[in-house]
Formats: C-alpha cells, sequence, structure tokens
C-alpha cells in the first residue's frame, strides 16, 4: 500500500466531470511489419495481459481516508477485471483522420471510473484512410489518470508495452502480482493522525529555503517574478466538458536542423518558438493578438535519476515567454531561449523540488480549499494569468519500437484541461518523426484544424528562416 504525494492528490482533486485529469498518450501502428501482417482486438487484450507485471498503476486502485484527513493510498484491487479496461472501437467508413480526432477528442473528454484503477485503453480499428498507415492499422488511446503518472513516467509505461525488434517472441514474463486487504478505518485514522504532526515542521523548512533562494535570484537577474500577464486570450476562461483535437507531424529532422543552425538553442526552444509563432498567426486572424508576449507552461522533470521506473508525479513548472509580441520567426526563436534560459536559471536557484516540498506539507483540506479559492479568484479576471497555454515537451524514443510486430507508427498526446487553461500542446517523439498534438475545449476553439494549420505555417516559416530544406 503506497500513499499519493501531495501533487499526486492535486491532480485527483481538480478531476471533474468537466475537467477529467487523465494524460492520453495515443499510438497508432503499422500492423505490416507484424508475423501475420495483422493484429486484432484478441491480439492485443493478450498483450495487456502478459504485460500488467510491467506497472503497477494497472492492477492499483484508490483507498481514500476517512473525512479526507490524508491524501488517499494505492492499493492492490481484489476485483480487477482487465477487460472491463481494455475496450473495443471502429471508426465508420472512410475511417479518416477527421473521424479519428473527433473519436479521441470523445474518449478524452470522459472521466475515468474513480472506483477502479485509473486507466483504459482503447483499440480503435477501420483507420483505413489515414496518409501513412496501411489498411488495416490501429491505435491504441491508453487513458491514465494523471494522479498515477506524469509524462516521463508515462513514457516509461509505452517503452515497457513495446519491444525494438518486430521478430520478439513474446513469452508472459513471471507475475507473482497478489491483490492486498484494506487497512481497517481506525488504522487509517492513526496514520492520518501521526502525518498531521510531521507537516507544519516540514513547512517551516520549506519555506526556509525557497525565500532566501528567491531573493537571491532576483537580485542577480532583476527578475521581478511577476504573477502572469495582466491580459487573456479566449483559452483562459472557464473550460466546457467538450474536447477537440488535432495534431501537427514534422520529420525530427528538420527540428534538428533548425536547433543545429542556431547555436545554443534547443529543441525545446524550437518546439516552443513553433507554438509561439502558431498562436501569432491564430490570435492575429481573429483579431485578437495582444501587444505583449503571452506565456507558456512547460513541465520540468524532477525524477530522481536512481529511480526510472517510478510511477506517480515528479514535475515542477517553469514559465517561458512564447515571444508572441515578435513576428521575425528566428528572433523569436532566439528570444524565446533568452527566456527558457531566465527561467531554467530561476527554477535551479530556487530547487526544482522546493515549492513541491511546500506542497507536500500542508494538509489536504487547507490544499483543496486554497486550489478552489485560487481558481475562482482567477476566474473573476482581478488577478493576472499565470500561464496561457501548455508545452509539455516528453522525448521519446528515438528507435523504431514494436508491438507483437506491429511498428509504433506515431505517438499523440493529449493532456487535460483546466479553467485558465484551456489549449494544451503535447510534444512527442517516436523513431524519426515529432507530433504537436493540440487538445482544447470546443468553446474555444472551434477550429482545431485552421489552429494546426497555422502551427505548419509557423513550422514552414522557421525552417526557411534558418535555411532548412523541407522535404
Amino acid at each position: 500500500m503506497q500513499q499519493l504525494s501531495v501533487l499526486d492528490n492535486m491532480f485527483l482533486q481538480a478531476d471533474s466531470s468537466r475537467t477529467p485529469m487523465h494524460i492520453t498518450p495515443v499510438l497508432l501502428y503499422d500492423p505490416s511489419t507484424a508475423p501475420r501482417g495483422a493484429l486484432g482486438f484478441d491480439d492485443v487484450l493478450e498483450h495487456f495481459r502478459n504485460n500488467l507485471n510491467k506497472s503497477p498503476i494497472f492492477r492499483r486502485k484508490l483507498l481514500h481516508t476517512p473525512f479526507g484527513l490524508d491524501p488517499p493510498y494505492w492499493i492492490e484491487d481484489e476485483d480487477f477485471d482487465l477487460e472491463y479496461h481494455v475496450r473495443h472501437n471502429a471508426l465508420p467508413k472512410p475511417g479518416d483522420w477527421r473521424q479519428f480526432c473527433v473519436l479521441i477528442s470523445r474518449l478524452h473528454s470522459q472521466g475515468l471510473n474513480l472506483g477502479r484503477p485509473l486507466w483504459e485503453a482503447y483499440v480503435i480499428d477501420g483507420l483505413d484512410a489515414i496518409e501513412g498507415l496501411p489498411k488495416g492499422g490501429f491505435a491504441i488511446a491508453l487513458k491514465i489518470h494523471h494522479a498515477a503518472i506524469d509524462g516521463v513516467s508515462g513514457t516509461q509505461i509505452i517503452s515497457a508495452l513495446h519491444s525494438l525488434s518486430a521478430n520478439d517472441d513474446e513469452q508472459p514474463s513471471a507475475d507473482d502480482w497478489q491483490p492486498e486487504n484494506p487497512p481497517s478505518a481506525t488504522q487509517l485514522m492513526w496514520r492520518s493522525y501521526k502525518n498531521s504532526f510531521r507537516r507544519p515542521t516540514a513547512f517551516l523548512g520549506s519555506l526556509g529555503k525557497v525565500i532566501p533562494a528567491i531573493s537571491n535570484v532576483n537580485k542577480e537577474t532583476g527578475d521581478k517574478t511577476e504573477f502572469g500577464q495582466k491580459f487573456q486570450t479566449r483559452f483562459n476562461k472557464r473550460v466546457s466538458g467538450r474536447r477537440v483535437s488535432e495534431a501537427l507531424r514534422i520529420d525530427f529532422e528538420h527540428i534538428r536542423q533548425i536547433k543545429n543552425n542556431a547555436p545554443g538553442v534547443t529543441v525545446n526552444d524550437v518546439v516552443v518558438s513553433i507554438v509561439g509563432g502558431g498562436l501569432r498567426r491564430y490570435l492575429g486572424a481573429k483579431g485578437e493578438l495582444p501587444e505583449e508576449t503571452l506565456l507558456a507552461g512547460a513541465p520540468i522533470n524532477t525524477r530522481d535519476k536512481d529511480k526510472p521506473g517510478a510511477t506517480g508525479n515528479s514535475i515542477s513548472m517553469m514559465r517561458i515567454p512564447l515571444r508572441t509580441d515578435i513576428p521575425d520567426p528566428l528572433q523569436r526563436l532566439h528570444a524565446v531561449n533568452a527566456g527558457a534560459v531566465a527561467s531554467k536559471a530561476y527554477a535551479k536557484a530556487i530547487g526544482v523540488r522546493t515549492m513541491t516540498d511546500i506542497l507536500q506539507s500542508l494538509s489536504p483540506q487547507l490544499l483543496s480549499i486554497g486550489i478552489r479559492a485560487a481558481t475562482a479568484e482567477l476566474l473573476t479576471e482581478r488577478l493576472p494569468t499565470p500561464l496561457h497555454t501548455m508545452v509539455s515537451n516528453v522525448p521519446g524514443a528515438p528507435v523504431d519500437l514494436y508491438m507483437r510486430g506491429a511498428l509504433l507508427h506515431d505517438i499523440l498526446a493529449l493532456g487535460p484541461l483546466v479553467d485558465k487553461a484551456g489549449l494544451f500542446h503535447g510534444v512527442t517523439s517516436v523513431g524519426g518523426s515529432m507530433a504537436i498534438t493540440v487538445a482544447s475545449c470546443g468553446d474555444m476553439l472551434p477550429d482545431p484544424e485552421f489552429y494546426v494549420q497555422c502551427l505548419k505555417d509557423s513550422f514552414e516559416e522557421l525552417c526557411d528562416a534558418s535555411n532548412v530544406a523541407r522535404m
């Protein structure tokens, strides 16, 4: 039995019918490389059955503490039913990209059953008119609650479900899993009581680290560390429960060449610059482009290197100016890089785990009240907007991956939306390709195809300015 961290519990508390808090990696496969040239639903179901031991998330569920005095615990589910979690869908003919995006948007909008292990997998057939996939191509939309994983641990789970060769002969590995008997309410109350005495000391210790660190970095950089921008966009209001999605697929070599032609710039800087250019084009076309730059939130991995298989959340957040106020793509790229360097220096000076430690030292009830109060205050528009969008870049495998011989053709990633942050960019890569997947509230982004065209135009403009030939 393992207790959720306060950060994990925050994602759980933020879950609602409007804001389901799961991550949805979408895996597209070319089965022509499989031994039989095809994979069926039963094959995928058996594959999951043979690999349940690869991650604890698959068979554990939540055990809540009495009165919510402490974060819940993970406990092995004595009633686990694999066939509840792995489901079958099929697109109607012709099975094109637009139909596919509508389906995964609908699946992404539906919350998980919080009384069962917090994941579901949807095997989607009938992708016969999607460019790059042969007939018989299929996808798996894997929904996992953010309380159970972050982007890095999610990528590790995906890697564990795949092999490096189409010819691997899959054999079930040893599995000594056992269900757990939950402790009594009295035992849970006693644990909560003991934990409550540790929090004040931990809070003061964490606060004692962060205040001098903020003061020092402000002196060195001149950073005023303002909360955010005083303006908002169409994406920074109350979200509805309707979701839309789209994706831009790019040859990763183009991204690498842009980076190499701009010394000091990173792959993430290139991606953020593309998003900045895309938002500039989209909001400009709507007559809604602010004069000042928009801000993007970018998660930072804080996971220990000696715990590569850990689940749950081990992230912090940095803010990067998207430089939507700069029309020139190269100037924007270098300005994004400068902003990212400053943000990283700020995070390093404070310590990427310090703010997480502060949250961990607060009581769950106090934290819950604080989250609700802060969200309500943000929606009144009296406070600055801390972030205008999210850009989550999780590097994937630079090599081909296979599931029972079927080639993993693409990975898309839809992230959760919350009030005041209704636009999410999930950046993923596999083999030699990269995808920027857009997830948004349908009331905020009624034309996702046009927005992705704006991202594509931004990418092509940056290629041209960087003297990178597009194939």
